[in-house]
């Protein structure tokens, strides 16, 4: 019996020989395969070539897996950094200039804690760089509110059509360059396609400034001459020169604030606001009181709203703080007070006057104008979508075909102005209408005569012409050729407007 353990145990010993020759043509096990701890001694694996030093901004940039979550949102960008940094003495100057600013640097801060993990979250998603989450202290100090000179908006500064391209809805209800979730993707999307046109986040950014097809012609003018074709080698705009420089100078101060005095405000790494869906119409000021949060917090964490009512067809979600959201859905599902909405869409049915819209939806001339944004000696053209009030009655929602593309056209309200002039020899009501564009039936009832009347020579004739003027160089108005002709007595009447002491017809 002894001899048979003795037996089976070398048979144990010799197939534990074999297999531990089993994973290559005579290579010993890995430490994976076998269960063992490595050994402690390994070749080490070095980049080619010499090594060269690193700048510390670009040493808290390389991506090692950290062992701990980051409690602070500002820990986590600066892990993620991975563009080269711009050596420059621009980036001198502004880090100088924003240093000299501590109060301007802590308002931006503050204002982006609300938007900035959202926009680290997605930067990281997608593999990009982290510095790239500062990009809206440059474009718009963190405020969706901003628009430029150029007409771009929201805080990453879409001008129309780049918006459009990016799917950003732009109508009478709602600019989703201004929308955080939405203008950020678009955003990021742009910056990602740049970054593959170019293959340089400083090209980059650069034509997220500039336009990428000047910046295309920059580098072939260029590469024609013989001469370099990064962003410090190129003949660019003094905005354009200056953009990297800022986002650089403001990473160097996020890296290391301690060397500039900078205090940066603690952002907890965490997220701010939850999306909640949207199901029915209802008044931005009803939707802040059943999240019990305060209407200027509700309109900062949804800015592309700008008509005083969500149209659930155009806009299913809403941003709010993380804790108010599940307030609101109890308090949504709860209410029962009237209407959701207070205000509904008409879309016009024919051009008219703000004075008969304001009769027709009984309102105020001044608030329809406010709330619509129309402003004065304007018509609305038929087919407008405006918000007006929303009738007790009323129950079915906007339709999504008028919330997403729902647009107010205008067109200028023609002015007319009493004129006199002299007929002459052989002028008739016919020929006097023909002359200054006018129909001989207004002609005619403007100085009490019949349609195919004729005038004496010298007799004064009484018309209501329309008044065309424009601004010169100067500034200056200049009246046409029919307000020159006019008596200096002469009064404006708007269209519609009846002649002195007659009554109007109904």
């Amino acid at each position: 019996m002894k001899l048979l353990h003795i037996a089976c145990l070398a048979g144990l010993l010799w197939l534990t020989g074999c297999a531990t020759q089993l994973p290559g043509a005579g290579a010993p096990a890995t430490p994976a395969q076998t269960g063992e701890a490595p050994a402690t001694s390994h070749t080490p694996i070095l980049p080619p070539g010499p090594l060269q030093p690193i700048a510390q901004a670009q040493a808290h940039g390389q991506r090692v897996a950290p062992l701990f979550t980051p409690t602070d949102l500002w820990d986590r960008i600066r892990r993620g950094f991975a563009m080269p940094d711009l050596q420059h003495p621009l980036v001198q100057d502004r880090e100088q200039w924003y240093a000299s600013r501590p109060d301007y640097m802590l308002r931006m801060t503050e204002r982006s804690r609300k938007y900035l993990f959202h926009i680290v979250e997605e930067l990281e998603r997608r593999g990009m760089p982290t510095e790239l989450a500062l990009l809206p202290y440059i474009e718009s100090a963190f405020n969706p509110q901003a628009v430029s000179s150029a007409r771009a908006a929201g805080m990453w500064q879409f001008m129309p059509a780049t918006g459009s391209y990016f799917d950003l809805k732009q109508n009478a209800f709602r600019d989703d360059r201004r929308d955080v979730l939405a203008s950020t993707r678009a955003a990021l999307d742009y910056l990602q396609k740049l970054y593959g046109m170019f293959g340089d986040w400083h090209l980059a950014l650069a034509a997220y400034n500039w336009g990428e097809g000047s910046v295309g012609r920059a580098i072939a003018r260029n590469q024609k001459a013989g001469l370099g074709t990064g962003y410090t080698d190129l003949t660019m705009p003094g905005e354009t020169r200056l953009y990297v420089p800022k986002l650089q100078a403001v990473k160097n101060i996020v890296a290391r604030p301690e060397a500039f005095n900078a205090e940066l405000p603690l952002i907890p790494n965490h997220p701010y606001f939850e999306t909640v869906d949207i199901t029915r119409d209802i008044d931005v000021a009803l939707a802040a009181k059943l999240a019990d949060v305060r209407l200027e917090d509700f309109k900062a964490l949804n800015p592309s709203l700008h008509k005083p009512v969500i149209l659930a067809a155009g806009t299913p979600q809403i941003l709010l703080p993380w804790d108010n959201a599940k307030v609101f859905e109890r308090n949504f599902a709860a209410y029962n007070e009237g209407q959701y909405a207070s205000w509904t869409v008409w879309t016009l049915p024919s051009t008219m006057s703000v004075a008969d819209i304001a009769r027709r939806v009984g309102m105020e001339e001044s608030d329809l104008r406010s709330i619509n944004g129309i402003p004065p000696r304007m018509l609305v053209k038929a087919g407008s979508a405006l918000i007006v009030p929303r009738s007790t009655t009323a129950r079915a929602d906007v339709s999504e075909q008028v919330a997403d593309n729902g647009k107010v056209a205008l067109t200028p309200e023609i002015v007319t102005r009493r004129t006199t002039v002299r007929a002459r020899k052989g002028d008739t009501v016919a020929s006097l209408a023909r002359r200054h564009r006018v129909t001989a039936a207004q002609l005619a009832q403007w100085n009490d005569v019949k349609a195919n009347a004729a005038f004496k020579a010298g007799q004064d004739v009484v018309l209501y012409l329309a008044v065309r003027a424009h601004t010169d160089k100067a500034g200056t108005r200049k009246a046409s050729k029919e307000r020159r002709t006019a008596d200096k007595k002469t009064t404006p009447v708007r269209r519609g407007a009846v002649k002195p002491g007659k009554a109007r017809r109904r």
